[in-house]
């Protein structure tokens, strides 16, 4: 009899139940309705259902996530399953990938047809030095404020990728999360800003079509702009060069069966892997502390502001042409591709249904993609990295 008893008693204290905390359950409930809002609403379930149940597993069980070590007789014990994944992210490999995908799925031809376009990509990169002092007031170091401010992009590959860089390994988790969530909420945070800082008037505004664009220069782009970009800026490489590495996959028409592994299997499968471990960085211990309050925080601050950014600069350059850009594509010049774009398309169209800015937003949009990379690249010149 003792030995049923002793032998479900021990199974007993195997059970998940036995060994998670209150926060562990706080977090179980966070990551069911990130589940709800990507599988009901709709918000980027691509990135929110395996960062979300990547949050599920290592809370119900953290040695998912555990590191190798080797016990005290000597035998070697492996790392948990998706603490290989995460080493990927902090040696730069999955946020580079996803670059790659983007790049071979993206057409630059909208912001080559309007160069003026990257000036509104530059101006949304504004929320990201802000968030920079910003996050140094509330008491962050210099490398720590860096990786946090990258947030205001909604870009969740490049706030991995300097984090890694600028050894923040310990603040990848909750800045992974609010970047990406961030980039989820962009049909809810944009909206409010561009019609607060617009007049209806401008929302109106509808731009003429943009020129055709020939194959030479949609060949000539990625390799002038990794030249230009790199030389400038070495640390960038790994994000523009890849990014422009899958565009050129694309425009150059010889690689076809390359552009479509990097747009969509290889993609992906870096999705899957990528969100799952960033998911997994959000234990209990890691996540629920104040440290994690004034990052999500800041990313709405550093959000908001780029994005006011943005339109702020379109109403500048509408006047400056004469009423012949609508200041709403200036939101889209964050780099959340295509998702921005469309809220900018969306957003002109509640004003006037047969206004059409989905193509002139992309131009800021994808410019918003290399800004982005631009500052993360800034910040490591800063700090020698």
């Amino acid at each position: 009899m003792s030995y049923v008893t002793n032998t479900l008693s021990n199974l007993l204290e195997q059970t998940a139940f036995m060994n998670l905390t209150v926060g562990n359950y706080i977090m179980i409930l966070v990551a069911c309705v990130f589940l709800y809002l990507a599988i009901a609403k709709g918000f980027e379930p691509l990135l929110l259902v395996p960062i979300a149940f990547g949050m599920l597993l290592v809370n119900i069980y953290p040695d998912i996530m555990a590191e190798a070590y080797v016990d005290a007789n000597g035998i070697e014990h492996a790392a948990g399953l998706l603490h290989y994944f995460y080493l990927m992210d902090e040696w730069s490999i999955l946020p580079s990938l996803i670059f790659m995908g983007v790049g071979a799925m993206t057409d630059f031809g909208p912001l080559i047809a309007n160069p003026k376009s990257f000036l509104l990509g530059a101006a949304a990169q504004l929320g990201i030095y802000a968030a920079y002092f910003f996050a140094i007031f509330m008491g962050f170091g210099g490398k720590a404020a860096a990786a946090i401010s990258i947030i205001g992009g909604a870009d969740g590959p490049t706030s991995i990728f300097l984090a890694g860089k600028l050894g923040q390994t310990g603040l990848m988790g909750p800045i992974a999360v609010a970047a990406y969530s961030y980039m989820a909420l962009v049909p809810i945070i944009q909206p409010p800003i561009m019609k607060l800082l617009t007049t209806e008037e401008q929302r109106k505004i509808k731009m003429e079509q943009l020129r055709p664009v020939s194959k030479l220069e949609k060949i000539l782009f990625p390799i002038v702009i990794t030249i230009v970009v790199c030389m400038i800026l070495p640390t960038t490489a790994p994000l523009v060069g890849m990014l422009m590495l899958g565009n050129l996959f694309r425009e150059s028409g010889v690689v076809k069966q390359l552009q479509e592994t990097a747009s969509n299997a290889l993609m992906y499968i870096v999705v899957i892997l990528l969100g799952t471990s960033v998911g997994a960085t959000t234990s209990a211990e890691a996540f629920l502390n104040m440290d994690t309050i004034k990052i999500v925080i800041l990313g709405l601050i550093a959000f908001a502001i780029g994005t006011a950014g943005g339109v702020i600069f379109g109403r500048i350059m509408c006047a400056a042409t004469g009423g012949k850009i609508n200041p709403l594509i200036g939101s889209a010049g964050v780099s959340a591709v295509p998702m921005a774009a469309r809220v900018s398309q969306k957003v002109g169209a509640e004003a006037d249904p047969t206004n059409f800015l989905l193509m002139h937003a992309m131009g800021p949009n994808v410019a918003g993609v290399i800004g982005t990379a631009v500052a993360a690249g800034t910040f490591m010149a800063i700090f020698g990295v």
